[in-house]
């Protein structure tokens, strides 16, 4: 497929409800919403659209129901130049979410509907997964897509072994996105996580995700740097793992190797989409890179690519909703020019 985007994303495209609440309640207790709006949402069409404004080309594989919030997260996505070919329509509900957002930035997310959980590949999207650079997906992928997806990779190496074809594969990001139980039901399971920790290119886990797949954020380091050990292919730093802790920075495992960086400080607005923007950042930065981006790389890419990824972030934050505040390649560049 020529015409297939070069940044192929899987993961949801939904309408967030944004409640702007006096506090995030504890157990039985309450909040105020000081303001109610909506906005366009879901990691995949986070991570697609953070991509586009940084100028990739990108596609979005997802499934979206025929009812208000399916039509008005496609007409969010058709302002981009996101390629939404892969985006299907269902006869249920639509993937959605309640955003709660404190004064703080800090917030909580409840998502219901269920056009993204119904997700199946079809032969067309494992058309466009094969012929892409670079694959993405989200802990929040049904596990029968996330299955399929790493039988497609499977298929993939068993064939270049065969034909001893010097061919470039795809590259496979996955980022864990949330805890165990979350995904119970709805996302990809730990049986088939544990294969994507093996088979993937670049492995993301928050706080959260982390401590309950691996049991805290040292075992998580530990068990990240023995899965890139035994991988038979790794070469020149990858696989690579980035686990990520909200304000207090994020850990890069490399070479087996763990690395601390801070995030930076910026005025936070809201911090949804956060998580998202910072992986789009890491894609853009280690995974899509171009010849020419490498020749033109500093002498530490692993430094570089954290910082560029952490100003996606940290920009997003400045401004309300998941999408609101994404910047364009221009305005990394002058913001990491200010932080020097």
């Amino acid at each position: 497929m020529s015409d297939a985007p070069s940044i192929a994303v899987i993961g949801a495209a939904a309408i967030d409800k944004w409640y702007a609440v006096s506090n995030l309640p504890e157990p039985d207790g309450g909040a105020f919403a000081n303001e109610v709006t909506s906005a366009f949402g879901g990691v995949g069409a986070n991570v697609s659209v953070a991509l586009d404004r940084l100028g990739r080309d990108v596609g979005l594989v997802s499934r979206v129901g025929d009812g208000e919030y399916g039509r008005r997260a496609r007409e969010y996505l058709a302002e981009t130049d996101v390629d939404d070919s892969r985006v299907r329509v269902g006869d249920d509900s639509s993937t959605r979410s309640v955003v709660l957002s404190a004064p703080d930035g800090e917030r909580a997310i409840i998502t219901t509907g269920e056009s993204f959980r119904k997700l199946r590949l079809e032969p067309a999207d494992r058309e466009t997964l094969a012929a892409a650079d670079v694959v993405f997906l989200t802990g929040y992928t049904p596990n029968a897509v996330s299955r399929d997806v790493m039988d497609l990779f499977d298929s993939l190496r068993a064939g270049e072994r065969e034909t001893g074809g010097d061919d470039d594969l795809p590259a496979l990001v996955f980022d864990l996105s949330g805890p165990v139980e979350e995904m119970v039901g709805r996302g990809t399971e730990p049986s088939t996580v544990h294969r994507l920790l093996h088979a993937a290119d670049l492995f993301v886990a928050g706080d959260v995700a982390a401590a309950a797949y691996f049991g805290g954020p040292e075992a998580a380091v530990d068990r990240v740097a023995a899965a890139q050990d035994a991988r038979s292919d790794a070469t020149d730093g990858w696989p690579r793992a980035v686990l990520t802790h909200g304000a207090d920075g994020m850990t890069v495992v490399a070479d087996g190797e763990a690395r601390r960086y801070d995030a930076f400080e910026v005025d936070v607005v809201d911090a949804t989409g956060a998580g998202d923007a910072f992986v789009a950042g890491l894609i853009d930065q280690w995974v899509a890179r171009t010849e020419t981006d490498s020749a033109s790389a500093a002498s530490d890419p692993v430094t570089d690519g954290v910082r560029f990824a952490a100003a996606v972030a940290a920009i997003n934050c400045t401004e309300r909703f998941a999408q609101g505040g994404l910047p364009t390649r221009e305005a990394v560049e002058r913001f990491l020019a200010s932080r020097e």
